[in-house]
């Protein structure tokens, strides 16, 4: 929670709600009445009771009341992680989210033969040699880019779910974690992806990837075109 001295009651009473709105989510989604979890119903039946207090309170007690139930709020969230199988927060995307974690075509960074790169780089090599090491750049590129299309296509029936989880967690302040980012990322795909009417940007992007990816394609063509006749040099077996 932001410090309520440096936003205006507004603002403030907005984050309150909605991180109030959050922890409805919450016990909502943890459902623990029947789950042998002890632990975990506990946790849910006590961010339940404190929101429903801090909804009747009246008067000076209520400020004090709401901040506090937005604290536990928070600090549930923040351990959303631990919370039981089938009940936590992007749990149908954490696979996808950890492979997904390190294959932003946006990131520069290479994925493959980083050290050897790197030094490639910085050494005294002839121009042909250069160039090669200039396509395995936009190879590895064209590799992310790929996958990270596989799967944003594996994630599209969990996306609408997570939407909503990122929107009260964005709301509520509590935009901390890995996964957020990167299921914006996902997000942002689908939706580049899914518009029927993309603007010069958008555009721009899509063509770029368009051109990488046939820059891709040819470098394949040809690959396997030299190993077919490579194939072909062998002595047939007896």
């Amino acid at each position: 929670m932001h410090d309520s001295s440096s936003s205006s009651p507004t603002v403030v009473s907005a984050r309150c709600e909605a991180t109030l709105e959050l922890g409805r989510k919450l016990t909502s989604e943890l459902d623990l009445d029947r789950s042998v979890d002890t632990l975990g119903r506990w946790m849910a039946h006590y961010v339940a009771e404190l929101i429903q207090d801090a909804e009747k309170a009246s008067g000076e007690e209520r400020p004090a009341k709401i901040r506090a139930c937005c604290e536990v709020i928070i600090s549930l969230w923040k351990h959303r992680h631990e919370l039981p199988n089938g009940k936590r927060p992007f749990e149908e995307l954490e696979p996808i989210l950890r492979a997904l974690e390190s294959l932003d075509p946006d990131d520069s960074t290479p994925r493959y033969f980083r050290s050897a790169r790197a030094a490639a780089d910085d050494a005294d090599m002839d121009g042909k040699a250069k160039s090669w090491l200039k396509l395995i750049d936009s190879l590895d590129y064209s590799a992310r880019m790929l996958i990270r299309y596989c799967l944003t296509q594996a994630a599209e029936v969990a996306l609408d779910k997570s939407r909503e989880w990122v929107a009260l967690a964005e709301a509520a302040g509590a935009d901390n974690g890995v996964e957020l980012p990167i299921i914006r990322v996902l997000v942002g795909e689908n939706s580049l992806l899914k518009k029927s009417d993309p603007n010069e940007a958008n555009r721009k992007q899509l063509q770029d990837r368009i051109d990488r990816l046939e820059g891709f394609t040819q470098m394949a063509n040809a690959l396997a075109s030299d190993l077919k006749r490579r194939v072909q040099e062998f002595p047939e077996a007896e």
